[in-house]
């Protein structure tokens, strides 16, 4: 057992980007919030190209200054990286239009459907295997998700389609970008910087073709101060998020860095009860948050007790 888990990342490691995964995505989703709700910004798509610009701005200068290395682009590059670019737009596109279209309780409720889709695509792509216990508590989530979804009484069909489209655009991209961030191939800079470079241009013709951009460029609250650091803070997060996510994914498995995002998205819910006013209480979708949350907590208790290592048949290790 010494032997098998002497190459294994520690547990500071492992905690911490965990920690710093589940602060950056609490934060994104309060701000992209303010933004889409609040100021009703209408240009979701706009808003992913800026986050994608200041991923690319920060990475490129990065590696000017040697702070971070990563491969320079050859035509070996978009093979290793596919289908990630791919998997990379449809999560941003479907995660900032969900925001926008549902309360924030009901947002996050409904990315609980990430969880199954992960322990899934896991299995299939990558062929883990986790414990009966595991297995357990990521369906006590999803259980919770049921009751307090089918107890919803601001029921927005759009706002479901794209959340349920950028759960399993979630669960695909950190499936996969576990799979590709080999240091020896791209690394995690490597595969943060292609992503969104190979991604931008595509984005940035969709949003001109369907009138996000000119609606972005003409929305009135450019001038002020307060929405414009709050745009910029949002872009600055998603560089941050993206980061984030990729270490955690690093040092822990695809699962438990859905589910970290699934807990940090409870307190959320509970924070959305009492400010955003868009919350309809219904004891039904409160026992449902709340068994979410114990699913949530079961996984973590087990994940600190070393119990929710995946194992691999025909791993030496």
């Amino acid at each position: 057992r010494e032997a098998a888990g002497a190459g294994a990342p520690s547990a500071l490691p492992r905690v911490l980007s965990a920690l710093f995964y589940g602060t950056c995505s609490f934060l994104i989703v309060l701000v992209n919030k303010a933004l889409l709700s609040a100021y009703s910004f209408p240009s979701p798509m706009f808003l992913g190209i800026g986050q994608m610009a200041a991923t690319i701005l920060i990475l490129y200068v990065s590696k000017l200054n040697k702070i971070v290395h990563f491969p320079d682009f050859d035509k070996s590059i978009p093979v290793k990286l596919f289908p990630l670019p791919l998997i990379y737009v449809g999560n941003h596109i479907s995660g900032l239009s969900s925001t926008s279209k549902l309360s924030l309780p009901m947002f996050t409720v409904l990315r609980k459907f990430t969880i199954p889709l992960t322990l899934l695509l896991e299995i299939i792509i990558l062929g883990k295997r986790y414990p009966l216990s595991i297995i357990v508590s990521v369906f006590a989530i999803l259980l919770g998700a049921f009751i307090a979804a089918g107890s919803d009484l601001s029921f927005n069909l759009e706002g479901y389609t794209f959340v349920l489209l950028n759960d399993l655009f979630t669960a695909a991209n950190g499936v996969y970008t576990k799979q590709k961030i080999d240091p020896k191939e791209l690394g995690k800079y490597g595969v943060l910087f292609y992503n969104a470079c190979f991604m931008v241009v595509p984005t940035v013709i969709i949003s001109f073709s369907t009138g996000d951009f000119h609606q972005a460029t003409h929305f009135q609250h450019w001038t002020n101060v307060l929405f414009v650091f709050q745009f910029l803070l949002s872009c600055l997060l998603g560089f941050l998020l993206m980061y984030s996510t990729v270490l955690c994914s690093h040092y822990n498995s695809a699962l438990t860095t859905t589910v970290v995002g699934a807990i940090k998205n409870i307190s959320i819910a509970y924070i959305g009860m009492l400010i955003g006013g868009d919350y309809i209480f219904s004891v039904l979708n409160f026992i449902g948050l709340n068994i979410c949350m114990a699913g949530g907590l079961r996984y973590s208790f087990l994940t600190l007790r070393g119990n929710s290592k995946p194992t691999q048949p025909g791993d030496e290790e």
